[in-house]
């Protein structure tokens, strides 16, 4: 190898390693640049998985905190009450509750039989899950969990506590929320076959990193993935994800960096090559010539090739003359002739662009008083093609002449590329503005209510959170809970756009009422909650309870209706803080179940009387279900005498409660909660089937006993199912007579209750009326009903003794039955003189303590046997 080629050989070196290096860097930025759109991809789908379990999750708080307040709901209430939570879109496939951590209330409760009656203390895949739920007080997410019904779910727990204070004494059991894999999967994306990345999720049990991989491939994990963390209520999952065909794909434009190297290298290699290689035949050639002029000779080639190589081209300008000489290149450039012609600076100023010249013109004349020239324009060739060039010159002396010598270049490929590149950032910026609109418009649904605009229970919460964080002692604050009053018969009558109308018109009336630093929330179907988080005073709150109730009396226009609502509200106060935010709602449910019960479209303050009351109240109501559980509702019998003869004309059956501490209670204790607790109908059925099992053994034993008299609530006479179980037990006809209060006959009534009572005579079941004289029946009601008798209330007859006008009003209710053809009862006889009066009044049939207390069945069997006893002999 000659010294000659050892410039070409050099620059090949350095060649290859700029292009080694250039093609490693172009490799990483290519690999970041895909790593950040990874990471977009991914992000969404995180976002995703987020605003999904979480929504399905909240729904179920809402059912811990009814819980609490019934932990020993019913089967039924617990459907009602699951049912509304899976109207939302939700990926819950199924809401289980464990007291005791043993399964018995479920919804939906087909399919998922298999379930109930789990007890998760000896279910060795779910004990630990349970039981850290329990130690921790926090809700647990388990899964992919195996359900015994078959299929995976994601299961939150949430460990359930009467009172936090003494978690030990009184932690309930367990609420799970089952989450269908499948739908969250495919709702968060996962499941997208158009996505561009690999997902792999690793935290079974919401373990974060420490936990086991159980979704997607394992190579995901291992191949340098990007990684972030799945927040949940408790714990995460961490998500990780590559592109599809891994991170070693070539880059896009890889091939054309390095054909653009190639290029580069060899109009650099290539010259110096063909220059060392004339040098060489120069020297050998003209050696005899003057070095210096070989030397010039050399350079002016290699000055040449090198101009050729680079298609730049020069120009020189006398300044004094304005004359340009321009090389072929340059002319090439500008479209011109190479004719060797000089040029003149009007020449040239007329192929510049119109809108560049007057630029072009003031760097020109810069660079002449400067000396240095730079510039960048557009210019207009002949055949119409604009050409972007770029100017650079310098000035200098020739004796007395002023010149300047410079060379422009091509460089519209290099302004359409950096264009190219704009219009491309433009775009990444604008998607990146519109998936920040799009976070922020999944961020705002998910705390909104979609329907209202207002903030949804999940905004609740985060607010009362908030305030329990940054309050301090004395900041204080209120809390209202709203239910709207025949909401549900509007909905059900008018349809459900209607409802959507009065739901609509709530939120309105309650956000123009109440204070602009209140926070207004609709937490459930027709539920909504005020946060009065300033200073505000009793007085005040009342005057703004107030405002809201009269303004939702007004009635609200729909189409051609005029819907008019009412409203209950429980108010719970914290006035010395730090706020607990869930004691305030629980206090506040407290408030509005006393307001509704209280007669509705009403307030209530929450008070530690009411709270005490709550308590002593639920704790009758859970004895009562005990006691059904347990048969300790038991009939007490009274007899009733013939107003004449004083013979046994019937009995009636009392329901008592044989309470287990109490002893024997009257209906006065326990009916009012009965009749909350929706048992009435329950109980009313026990007595009838006792009192038919003691008839039957009086008729057994021969004792004269010609009917009894059972008492039959307004919710049995509603029961659908009334017919068929009263057909079942195969009553003989006349034996039985229904006592139904006077309240129920109003003119207009109940289609269901009036064919049921018709049903009722057809089974050979008589029918009385019960407290005659206090309730609103009319002639008219008593002509349809057509009564076997009437029994005139007690409050008429206790002062016939004394009182003349009050025997004139038993005598005229007497005279009305006899008209009618109906028996008349007289109840509530306490002494002989009301007996004989009654007598003398033309009553047929008496009834009270100074002839007969009630008595058991026992009893009544022994009184009716010493009776027959003393009449025989």
């Amino acid at each position: 190898m000659s010294w000659t080629s050892l410039p070409a050989v050099i620059a090949l070196v350095v060649l290859l390693i700029a292009g080694v290096f250039a093609d490693h860097q172009n490799s990483i930025v290519a690999e970041q640049a895909l790593r950040v759109d990874v990471a977009k991809e991914m992000n969404l789908v995180r976002a995703n998985l987020e605003g999904n379990v979480n929504g399905d999750l909240q729904l179920a708080r809402g059912l811990i905190a009814t819980i609490v307040t019934e932990p020993n709901m019913s089967q039924a209430r617990f459907a009602e009450l699951a049912e509304s939570l899976f109207r939302e879109k939700t990926r819950l496939r199924n809401i289980a509750a464990a007291p005791g951590l043993v399964i018995s209330l479920m919804y939906p409760m087909e399919g998922n039989e298999k379930a109930v009656g789990l007890d998760f203390r000896k279910d060795e895949d779910m004990r630990e899950a349970v039981l850290r739920a329990r130690d921790t007080k926090q809700l647990v997410l388990a899964g992919p969990v195996q359900l015994k019904q078959g299929g995976q779910a994601f299961v939150g727990r949430f460990p359930v506590f009467l009172d936090r204070d003494r978690p030990t004494e009184a932690f309930w059991g367990i609420v799970t929320a089952a989450i269908d894999i499948q739908k969250l999967y495919e709702d968060s994306g996962l499941l997208d076959k158009k996505r561009s990345i690999e997902i792999a999720l690793t935290g079974k049990d919401a373990l974060g990193r420490s936990g086991a991989r159980f979704f997607g491939p394992a190579r995901v994990a291992e191949d340098n993935p990007v990684t972030a963390e799945v927040r949940l209520p408790t714990g995460s999952w961490q998500i990780s994800a590559i592109p599809k065909g891994g991170w070693n794909a070539t880059p896009r434009n890889a091939w054309i960096l390095r054909l653009a190297m190639l290029i580069g290298g060899a109009l650099v290699v290539v010259p110096i090559v063909i220059a060392g290689r004339l040098f060489e035949q120069r020297h050998k050639h003209y050696a005899d010539l003057r070095r210096s002029e070989r030397r010039l000779a050399q350079l002016s080639e290699r000055l040449e090739l090198a101009l050729d190589a680079s298609q730049i081209g020069v120009w020189e300008q006398d300044l004094d003359s304005d004359i340009i000489y321009w090389d072929d290149r340059l002319n090439e450039i500008y479209g011109k002739p190479a004719d060797g012609k000089p040029r003149t600076f009007e020449e040239w100023s007329r192929s510049i662009h119109p809108d560049d010249f007057e630029r072009a013109k003031r760097d020109f004349a810069q660079g002449v008083a400067t000396g240095i020239y730079s510039s960048e324009y557009r210019v207009m060739l002949p055949n119409g093609v604009t050409r972007h060039l770029r100017a650079r010159a310098r000035s200098y002396k020739d004796g007395t002449d002023h010149k300047m010598v410079g060379a422009e270049w091509d460089v519209t490929a290099d302004v359409a590329l950096t264009r190219e590149l704009e219009r491309a950032k433009n775009l990444a910026e604008t998607r990146n503005a519109q998936l920040e609109a799009a976070t922020a418009r999944n961020e705002h649904a998910a705390l909104h209510d979609s329907l209202t605009g207002l903030p949804n229970r999940r905004h609740l919460d985060t607010v009362l959170d908030a305030h329990a964080t940054v309050s301090t002692a004395g900041s204080g604050a209120a809390l209202l809970h709203l239910d709207l009053d025949r909401f549900t018969q509007i909905n059900d009558t008018l349809g459900h756009a209607v409802g959507d109308a009065v739901l609509i018109h709530t939120a309105k009336v309650l956000t123009s009422t109440v204070g602009s630093a209140d926070f207004v929330a609709r937490v459930g179907g027709d539920e909504f909650v005020v946060v009065c988080s300033r200073d505000i005073s009793i007085d005040q709150l009342k005057q703004l309870a107030d405002r809201i109730i009269q303004r939702l009396r007004q009635p609200v226009p729909y189409q051609d209706h005029q819907c008019r609502i009412g409203v209950s509200i429980g108010i719970a106060v914290d006035a010395v803080g730090p706020i607990d935010g869930p004691r305030m709602m629980v206090n506040a449910d407290i408030a509005l179940y006393r307001a509704k019960g209280r007669g509705r479209n009403r307030y209530e303050f929450f008070t530690k009387d009411l709270q005490s009351e709550i308590v002593r109240t639920k704790r009758v109501a859970d004895e009562i279900l005990g006691g059904l559980e347990r048969n300790e509702f038991v009939p007490h019998y009274q007899l009733q005498f013939d107003a004449k003869t004083l013979e046994v004309a019937g009995v009636e059956a009392l329901a008592r409660w044989n309470h287990p501490i109490d002893g024997l209670q009257p209906p006065g204790r326990f009916l009012k909660i009965a009749d909350e607790l929706n048992v009435v109908s329950i109980i009313d059925r026990l007595i009838l089937e006792q009192t038919l099992r003691d008839f039957d053994q009086w008729q057994r034993a021969r004792l004269l006993v010609p009917r009894a008299s059972v008492n039959v609530s307004a919710k049995r006479l509603q029961d659908e199912e009334l017919i068929n179980s009263l057909a079942s037990l195969s009553i003989k006809p006349g034996t039985v007579s229904f006592e139904l209060l006077e309240s129920i006959f109003l003119d207009d009534n109940d289609e269901l209750v009036v064919w049921n009572v018709n049903q009722i005579k057809e089974l050979g079941i008589d029918i009385e009326i019960d407290d005659f004289g206090t309730g609103h029946a009319s002639i008219v009601s008593l002509l349809k009903l057509q009564p076997r008798r009437l029994k005139i209330a007690r409050q008429l007859i206790s002062p016939i003794a004394e009182s003349a006008p009050q025997r004139e009003v038993v005598e005229s209710i007497v005279q009305i039955g006899r008209s009618l053809g109906v028996e008349v009862i007289a109840e509530g006889v306490e002494t002989m003189q009301q007996a004989k009066i009654l007598k003398d009044l033309g009553c047929d049939i008496l009834q009270g303590y100074a002839l007969s207390r009630p008595m058991s069945a026992r009893e009544i069997m022994e009184f009716l046997s010493s009776r027959r006893m003393r009449a025989a002999s």
